[in-house]
């Protein structure tokens, strides 16, 4: 565990793969395990791209397969659908400081051609010729994962954090061999790169959280893509949505990074003004998944006129050819997609830094001790920084704090003073059977209301975990690093004016395990509802599948119903209840340590009736099994957060943001 807390000595031991990404002559580089859950970024250079890059896609074709059929559609008898034809061999080459539009009616793959080219498939569909790097085929996707920077349609930022802190986690999170200090210069660096150093201490916002401008919020997500200098950037549609004039920020911005980097930008557009199509170098325009036409404005322009048609004045070129797509189509059937301009084969890395570089290199991972240590540290700071986000995300949530915070007081007085002074006699057994039974539903459903908030995140984490930022993991154990104290005053709040206004056991050892049970219980109900935003798909069915599985949880916990008449095809629901276990750890710390007082006497005599001993052997509890219930509440708690991250892994591993 010492290798973990001390910064490890970085070796050239690299992923099992091919390098991507090669940076100086220094031999350092991070270290990547091939049983990690995820490829870490490869590192940026630091100056500016000198090779020729060519990126060349010859006869892409991509098939929608049907789902398998279900027993609805044997029912209906319908026919197997058919294959659904995407892309038909799409051909085109993007050199590098060009600026590619892919163009089209929509539903003419456009978006589907762009997630292909970033990797964002999966591998039984990716054709392992039908894309090439400097003449060096890619393949498979996680080679693209790691070469193209992917900015997708939508802008899935966290609402809270500013726009440096939004490009300076991302640094940190992609930037890891980077010290402190030039992670933060290039951060600086970007945001002027960027145009944003205006709002860099403004939130970032959404449609509920006033923030800094579409267009600027579009710039940003570029940023959060563009952080490790890919040389490939790959945007679907980035500008719409905008007004013209944040349309046309949005591009100039491209071209400025075009010209000033030689990166190679590729991106899907509808209907851009005279003033946007300056700075595009050639357009790709497509029609019903097939190329109609590849080439400069110039060059359309003068097909269209081959065509016998005339622009009109108030429409570009590109605009117009939307109109005829028809006649491009069948003027397209003497173009040879297959044919690419080629030019001498390509000596350099993908990612070469000096123009002296040599050619790929292979290099197998040596599982040291030092790439050990390596890897342990950076999960360490991974999980460091995480927590980092989640504490500012956290406090800056107002509505979750005080929420929170307020339901537990106003719930613990509530309840304390519905209950308060409870008697020790017989109808005190179900006052006090009652309080536990609420409180129980009470503290399991108050989690509901961060529902959202898991959904909102959900997405920036897909987006993030799927280009190798962090592992899910590291994700589940900052989250629970984070909530684990703030649940805890949560709470105590709760427990501490319920338990001495209603005045329950007095002994100070039963009050700590009460409130410590209700901190359990608390911690249980976010691990349920994080599992269950895992698998819903959005708030509307989430909030349904919680209050349907809480409502079954309760049911069955065995306050309603006892264990005995439970019918046996619903039995397995009493051991699975959340309810269950804390409801008798509760009334086992109650009446454990007074089971031998009496709680009702024979109206007239001292025979005593009902005895502490005799509550818990109504409820089956005649041994003091407060700690096992203890050892199965946090059981319960670990599975779901379990369940939850082998989810979200495997969603991660599918995702095409």
């Amino acid at each position: 565990m010492a290798a973990c807390l001390n910064p490890p000595r970085l070796s050239s031991t690299e992923d099992d793969s091919v390098i991507l990404f090669s940076t100086s002559n220094s031999p350092e580089e991070s270290i990547s395990a091939s049983s990690s859950s995820f490829h870490h970024s490869p590192p940026p250079s630091q100056q500016q791209f000198r090779t020729a890059y060519k990126l060349s896609v010859r006869n892409l074709s991509y098939t929608l397969q049907p789902n398998k059929r279900t027993f609805l559609s044997f029912c209906h008898q319908s026919k197997n659908p058919e294959p659904l034809s995407i892309l038909n061999s799409i051909s085109f080459v993007a050199r590098r400081s060009e600026i590619v539009a892919v163009a089209g009616p929509s539903g003419t793959g456009k978006s589907t051609l762009l997630r292909i080219m970033a990797g964002r498939v999966k591998d039984e569909d990716f054709d392992p010729k039908s894309i090439s790097i400097n003449d060096q085929p890619m393949t498979s996707p996680a080679q693209l994962r790691k070469t193209c920077g992917f900015v997708a349609q939508e802008d899935n930022l966290l609402p809270m954090l500013t726009v440096r802190e939004t490009l300076l986690f991302s640094a940190k999170f992609r930037l890891k061999e980077m010290t402190p200090k030039d992670r933060e210069l290039r951060v600086e660096s970007l945001l002027q790169e960027l145009g944003l150093l205006h709002v860099a201490d403004s939130f970032v916002g959404d449609e509920d959280i006033r923030g800094i401008s579409g267009g600027e919020r579009k710039r940003v997500s570029i940023g959060v893509d563009m952080i490790h200098n890919p040389p490939i950037l790959l945007l679907d549609e980035p500008t719409s949505g905008l007004d013209s004039t944040s349309a046309l920020q949005v591009i100039e911005l491209l071209s400025s990074i075009v010209k000033a980097n030689h990166r190679i930008v590729v991106l899907s557009i509808h209907q851009p003004s005279y003033r946007i199509l300056q700075y595009v170098s050639k357009f790709l325009i497509l029609s019903h998944g097939s190329v109609v036409h590849n080439g400069s404005l110039e060059q359309l322009e003068e097909t269209i006129s081959k065509l016998g048609f005339q622009i009109p004045k108030q429409l570009n070129a590109l605009e117009f050819s939307m109109e005829i797509i028809r006649g491009l189509e069948d003027s397209s059937s003497k173009y040879e997609s297959s044919i690419i301009e080629e030019k001498e084969p390509f000596q350099h890395l993908l990612w070469p830094e000096e123009e002296n570089c040599g050619g790929v290199q292979i290099v197998q991972s040596q599982f040291t001790k030092e790439s050990f240590s390596s890897l342990c540290y950076a999960y360490l700071i991974e999980i460091l920084v995480l927590c980092s986000r989640f504490w500012k995300i956290t406090y800056r949530t107002k509505q979750l704090f005080l929420a929170r915070t307020m339901q537990a007081l106003v719930g613990g007085f509530g309840l304390g003073s519905v209950y308060i002074k409870v008697r020790r006699d017989e109808g005190g057994i179900a006052e006090r059977l009652g309080l536990f039974a609420f409180s129980l539903s009470f503290l399991l459903s108050s989690t509901v209301e961060a529902l959202p908030i898991y959904l909102q995140e959900r997405s920036v984490l897909m987006k993030e975990a799927s280009r190798g930022a962090y592992r899910i993991s590291s994700y589940m154990i900052a989250n629970t690093f984070i909530f684990l104290p703030f649940l805890f005053v949560v709470s105590t709040l709760f427990a501490v004016p319920v338990y001495w206004l209603v005045g329950l056991n007095p002994s100070l050892s039963a009050f700590t395990f009460f409130t410590f049970v209700v901190w359990l219980i608390v911690l249980m109900a976010s691990s349920l509802v994080l599992f269950l935003s895992a698998v819903s798909p959005d708030f509307i069915s989430g909030n349904s599948l919680i209050c349907t599985v809480l409502g079954a949880f309760f049911l069955f916990s065995g306050y309603f119903i006892p264990k005995e008449s439970i019918p046996k095809y619903w039995l397995f629901l009493y051991y699975v209840s959340l309810y269950r276990y804390p409801l008798d750890a509760l009334l086992t710390n109650e009446y454990w340590n007074v089971r031998n007082e009496c709680f009702s006497h024979q109206i007239e005599g001292s025979q005593c009736l009902i005895t502490g001993f005799d509550v818990l052997k109504s409820r089956g509890l005649e041994r003091d099994n407060r700690w096992i219930n203890v050892g199965i509440m946090l059981a319960f708690f670990l599975l779901y957060r379990v369940l939850c991250w082998i989810i979200l892994a495997r969603k991660a591993s599918k995702t095409t943001i």
